[in-house]
């Protein structure tokens, strides 16, 4: 981490970079009541975490001394977060991640879309093609009642009858904010690991691992950043019905014992008014 005089260290440019890219997380943090001081608490179990992990790949015993030298959280908070760690929140993210892959594996498995290539309208249960097979398609550790309760509270489906129709929308739950910001982890959490990762394989000289690029363009009216968001749209929409194809063909054809991975592809737009400092550059 040494650096020539004068020269910033890794973690000096770390550092003015993670205070550049967690300013948009402050701000949501702060609109919605979370200051400082929360999230400075659960921080220090965010860094235990990622100390456990380089210990472990290095081989490392993780004594509370060893976490606390390499996380700088004090010992006597090491105890306390081990203790809150254990009340976890991983059902709900659990329940909306596999409702997720139902209504994907819906839309996207000619099993269940119709000739014109739209998702069908499905029986409550029965045979192929009905709800119930869909949802044993994807897991058997939901019972198909439990599975649509949570599609009907999400909003992306309705009941007709004994008839099980999907929004034409797409999963975008009307619940809203624990259904979006559960997704705003999930996405972020791997976009930033994806780079993370390029980014300590850069530092031992060798390629990226992972694919993260972007476009970036400035000088542009309101109107021109509205198009090029449409046109990010329709891009998106082609990329996720191939990758969704690609995906399901590599699960089907995939052993158990080889399939111990998991991915995640995405695309964001953002556009925003440059500010005066950006305008000079």
């Amino acid at each position: 981490m040494d650096a020539p005089t004068g020269q910033p260290t890794r973690a000096d440019v770390l550092l003015d970079e993670a205070e550049r890219f967690l300013l948009p997380l402050a701000r949501l943090l702060i609109a919605n009541g979370v200051g400082y001081p929360q999230l400075a608490a659960r921080l220090k179990g965010v860094f235990l975490d990622a100390a456990r992990y380089e210990l472990a790949m290095a081989g490392g015993r993780q004594t509370d001394s060893a976490l606390s030298l390499l996380s700088g959280v004090h010992r006597k908070d090491i105890r306390a977060a081990k203790a809150a760690e254990e009340s976890g929140f991983g059902q709900n993210g659990k329940s909306l991640s596999l409702a997720a892959e139902v209504f994907t594996r819906w839309l996207h498995d000619p099993a269940f879309r119709g000739v014109d290539g739209k998702p069908l309208e499905l029986p409550r249960s029965g045979p192929a093609p009905s709800f119930e097979s869909l949802v044993a398609s994807i897991s058997t550790d939901f019972h198909a009642r439990s599975m649509l309760d949570e599609l009907l509270r999400l909003g992306v489906v309705t009941l007709q009858g004994e008839v099980v129709i999907p929004s034409a929308n797409g999963f975008v739950p009307r619940e809203g904010f624990r259904e979006l910001a559960f997704y705003f982890g999930e996405n972020l959490r791997d976009h930033i690991a994806a780079a993370a990762t390029n980014l300590r394989a850069a530092e031992g000289g060798a390629q990226p691992v992972f694919l993260e690029q972007s476009v970036f363009a400035d000088g542009l009216s309101e109107a021109s950043t509205e198009a090029l968001g449409e046109l990010a749209r329709t891009l998106w929409r082609t990329a996720f019905d191939r990758m969704v194809t690609e995906a399901g063909r590599h699960c089907d054809e995939d052993t158990a014992t080889a399939a111990n991975r998991r991915m995640r592809f995405g695309v964001y737009y953002y556009a925003e008014p440059t500010t005066p400092k950006e305008d000079e550059s």
